[in-house]
């Protein structure tokens, strides 16, 4: 009788988490059970972090929210409990139960974590949510990280990227040879075969960085993020990118502590981590139309990538990639997985929605 009194109950709390009907926020159908579940969870991110660690923090609050208080996320910005870049080992080792990042962060790891985070000219969100959810994604990506005893789910996408921020304009490839950026993942495997220094740098030492010159140039997220940042007031060339298209976030928790919690709450987390995985797209649409409105105030320079740039940039993807298939079976055999639903979602993509953008804009 209990079991069939949560599964209607979770069902209509499944209802209106899906509608966002603000009426029913304030009320709960979850039955406390009288647990109390605590989950310490670390970002890479500051605390209050415009978008990306605000999201988490919605989530823990719609977390505890659900669960009539049940679970208790307490969320820890970067270095607050461990290091910004140390979430992945520290989780892995049970010293915490959960971290917010992104998987292009530990390629040193295993090549193939790379490809979960996207990769140039690859899926855009939609593309790139579709294969996690019905593609296989998300079983392969739980199969490499249950290796290192941690379980993913998704945790946002900062959607399309912008290619990065130039402290002199770029009209070849000759102008990009011996330049130090800071890009990570396989953007910056990429943009080394077109002869970029790629450096990877903390968020809080990017700016002080590229107004030094100790960087020429410097990708970060887009619009809404950039601004915050100030590089506009260091480098006024803001280039359209290729090298990030659909950035997926990570919601990942310890795997054995993650099997020791009852179905009930593994089904609400989830649920509520879709919730976060779409809200912050749409929070990043959202945001980075206003700030784009107020960065060509300050005289920012819209930039695309020259054609014989983007189309050295191609050719160097795919030379990426055979590269890293020669070195890990892992990356071999997800790219195996990746490369005919990624062709076959193209087609669609752009059938559809290239082809409606070049009418509506054209």
């Amino acid at each position: 009788m209990q079991r069939r009194v949560f599964l209607t109950t979770s069902a209509l709390l499944g209802a209106s988490l899906l509608g966002g009907c603000k009426r029913e926020e304030k009320k709960s159908f979850y039955i406390n059970r009288g647990r109390k579940i605590e989950i310490k969870l670390a970002t890479s991110w500051p605390a209050n972090f415009p978008i990306m660690g605000e999201g988490v923090e919605e989530f823990a609050k719609r977390v505890a929210q659900a669960s009539n208080n049940e679970v208790i996320i307490k969320v820890f910005g970067k270095n607050l409990l461990v290091p910004a870049l140390g979430v992945f080992d520290a989780c892995s080792a049970g010293q915490i139960q959960a971290f917010h990042s992104g998987p292009y962060y530990w390629k040193g790891k295993n090549a193939a974590f790379s490809l979960f985070g996207g990769f140039p000219f690859g899926f855009t969100s939609n593309e790139m949510n579709a294969w996690m959810m019905y593609g296989g994604g998300l079983e392969l990506w739980r199969e490499l990280y249950g290796k290192y005893n941690l379980y993913p789910l998704l945790g946002g996408n900062t959607d399309v990227q912008m290619g990065g921020w130039f402290r002199k304009e770029i009209k070849s490839l000759q102008d990009l040879q011996g330049l130090k950026m800071r890009i990570p993942g396989l953007g910056g495997e990429v943009m080394a075969k077109l002869g970029i220094n790629p450096v990877l740098l903390p968020a809080g030492e990017i700016y002080t960085a590229l107004d030094r010159g100790t960087i020429d140039a410097t990708e970060w997220v887009g619009p809404a993020l950039d601004i915050k940042m100030g590089f506009y007031k260091v480098a006024k060339y803001y280039y359209s990118g290729f090298h990030e298209p659909g950035s997926v976030l990570e919601l990942t928790f310890n795997k054995r502590f993650w099997d020791t919690l009852p179905q009930e709450i593994q089904t609400l987390i989830t649920s509520l981590a879709n919730e976060m995985n779409a809200k912050m797209v749409y929070n990043f649409q959202d945001k980075n139309a206003k700030a784009l409105q107020q960065l060509k105030k300050f005289g920012v320079k819209l930039k695309e990538w020259p054609d014989e740039i983007v189309k050295a940039a191609k050719e160097a993807l795919f030379k990426v990639i055979e590269e890293q298939s020669s070195k890990s079976e892992d990356f071999k055999k997800l790219w195996q997985q990746i490369e005919p639903y990624w062709m076959q979602n193209r087609a669609w993509t752009k059938l559809g929605l290239k082809n409606y953008l070049k009418m509506r804009d054209g």
